[in-house]
């Protein structure tokens, strides 16, 4: 079945979506930064282990309030994971090894870490916005019609 065209948005619009994806961002990178510390410094494991634990529950967080909030898409809900998930698939492992090594290297862990979520940010942005949602935003917005 062929994809509807590509849905227009206004430079508000977009910026709304940007803004919207930034703020649920941020508390998923305060789970994230609150579960790898906890992780890290309370339990004593490794650096990609806390890493990977604390991305994961911050994954979930940040496209469960996307896609309801700022993507507001009725989209087949375990297809638009499947699709998180593969772009995770890549991510995940990518910047695992990164962490790790540029840790091995002496680069301080939370400098890793910052930099590493802001790369994650942007990417799933646009992610996000241009390949899981992008004929699927406003699709579950209710439209109060009177007969």
């Amino acid at each position: 079945m062929p994809d509807k065209p590509i849905q227009e948005f206004t430079k508000t619009e977009n910026l709304l979506h940007f803004v919207k994806f930034g703020l649920f961002s941020i508390s998923a990178g305060v789970i994230q930064a609150l579960s790898y510390i906890l992780l890290r410094e309370t339990i004593g494991l490794v650096e990609w282990a806390s890493y990977l634990i604390a991305l994961v529950l911050s994954v979930l967080w940040n496209f469960t309030l996307n896609r309801k909030f700022t993507f507001k898409s009725a989209k087949n809900i375990p297809l638009a994971m499947m699709m998180v998930a593969a772009y995770y698939a890549v991510f995940t492992p990518l910047s695992t090894w990164w962490v790790d090594k540029l840790n091995e290297i002496g680069w301080h862990e939370y400098i890793v870490l910052g930099g590493t979520m802001i790369t994650n940010f942007v990417t799933e942005f646009l992610f996000q916005k241009f390949v899981v949602y992008h004929n699927h935003i406003n699709t579950a917005v209710k439209t109060n019609k009177k007969a």
